[in-house]
């Protein structure tokens, strides 16, 4: 399997995932779109890393997959839930970690003649989207008629926009055009998107060379700053997810979503280190497999987290670190810091901005996002994973390229 073996058909097989894991997953109602294309990718993956010469196996991956084993092992020891709760659970908490190790591994790269079909493309469906954003803001209805929700909107603007910006030749026009389309979703009037675009919108107007990405007094000032805006455009998620979970200072019958939050804190005492375990807690699973957790912290009886109606059970991502406790979440943000960090030395190697800019956007999307949505082990996180693996495999190739004697 050479790598342009690996370059041609990983490029299709990364457009059918944008289109059917993202684009047109809600509006077609195939939910199980990202699980075919995760055991599409695993099946890629594994033929990969056979024919390599000893079997070459990425050490991250390998470490990522013994910490899930030993979770696993964990789950079952103290009977988190049944079998196929853990082993369901446990799929879909290895999935954004897959696509990332699985693309990163095989190292694919897109040539100029395919980054520039897929910025026109980005930019054919983006006209068409706008008219709901636009008719969004007379009639929010709009929104769940054409794509079930708001958020689907905006996260399929956020999407094509990043595609875009990774496509083109990130000159000032691009940048801003980057921008404009990215405003697109501010019509969806989620305050997640609208830290999002802050964060967004000053990253690539001001980290636009690498002069000025670098650790002085005034990158600090500039970068506290920037987090400021992003937190004050997404203020009143934080009060209401955080501080008011802390505080106690609302009734928990009023929001599943905040009963999840305060309750993972009791979760994360009373299981300390490695939490209650696979299945237990605010994932897919949990609530499929009726965990006994929210029987035991008396949010039963609550709308969404019955065992008869689970709405919301799978709402938001970071209750859900919970199952793995204290340890998980140092593990989850070792994680995070691994990627930025191997991004950033990719960077200085290579003084390409671009792919460093558009790295980091992913990484905060998502880490946004998930304070009011599951993304990270969802659809749209799957996509966002895969192309998080793409760009920084060709950070690599960029630095490889850098060093080649000529």
């Amino acid at each position: 399997m050479t790598q342009e073996f690996i370059n041609k058909y990983f490029y299709y097989f990364f457009i059918f995932t944008f289109v059917f894991s993202v684009l047109l997953y809600n509006i077609i109602g195939f939910k199980s779109a990202d699980e075919l294309c995760g055991l599409a990718l695993l099946g890629i993956f594994i033929a990969f890393v056979f024919q390599t010469k000893n079997w070459e196996f990425d050490k991250s991956f390998f470490i990522t997959i013994l910490i899930f084993i030993f979770y696993t092992g964990y789950s079952f020891y103290i009977k988190s839930n049944s079998l196929f709760g853990i082993i369901t659970d446990l799929i879909i908490q290895m999935k954004p970690y897959l696509a990332f190790f699985a693309v990163y591994q095989m190292k694919p790269q897109f040539s100029d003649s395919q980054k520039l079909l897929l910025k026109q493309c980005c930019v054919v469906i983006w006209v068409i989207l706008v008219p709901i954003g636009i008719y969004g803001i007379f009639d929010f209805s709009i929104f769940k008629a054409v794509m079930e929700h708001a958020t689907n909107y905006a996260a399929s603007i956020v999407c094509l926009s990043l595609l875009y910006l990774y496509g083109s030749k990130f000159t000032f026009k691009e940048k801003l055009f980057f921008i404009v389309m990215l405003s697109a979703g501010i019509a969806s009037g989620r305050s997640k998107f609208h830290g999002f675009f802050a964060l967004a919108a000053c990253f690539v107007l001001y980290f636009n060379n690498i002069n000025k990405i670098k650790i002085n007094f005034r990158t600090v000032l500039i970068s506290l700053a920037i987090i400021g805006i992003v937190f004050f455009m997404a203020k009143d998620k934080i009060e209401l997810y955080f501080i008011q979970s802390i505080t106690g200072e609302i009734d928990r019958n009023l929001l599943a979503r905040f009963v999840l939050y305060a309750t993972s804190i009791e979760i994360f005492v009373d299981y300390f280190p490695f939490g209650s375990g696979l299945a237990s807690f605010a994932t897919h699973a949990s609530g499929e497999y009726y965990s006994d957790i929210y029987i035991k912290y008396g949010i039963d009886s609550i709308w969404g987290l019955t065992p008869k109606a689970t709405y919301f059970v799978a709402d938001t991502y970071y209750p859900s670190l919970a199952q793995f406790g204290v340890v998980g979440v140092l593990l989850y943000f070792s994680f995070w810091i691994y990627l930025i960090k191997k991004s950033f030395s990719y960077f200085r190697k290579s003084k390409q901005i671009q792919l460093f800019i558009v790295a980091t956007l992913i990484a905060g999307f998502l880490v946004i996002e998930n304070t009011a949505d599951a993304s990270f082990t969802s659809n749209r996180g799957f996509f966002m994973m895969l192309f998080l693996g793409l760009i920084m495999s060709e950070q690599y190739h960029q630095c490889v390229s850098k060093t080649e004697p000529r």
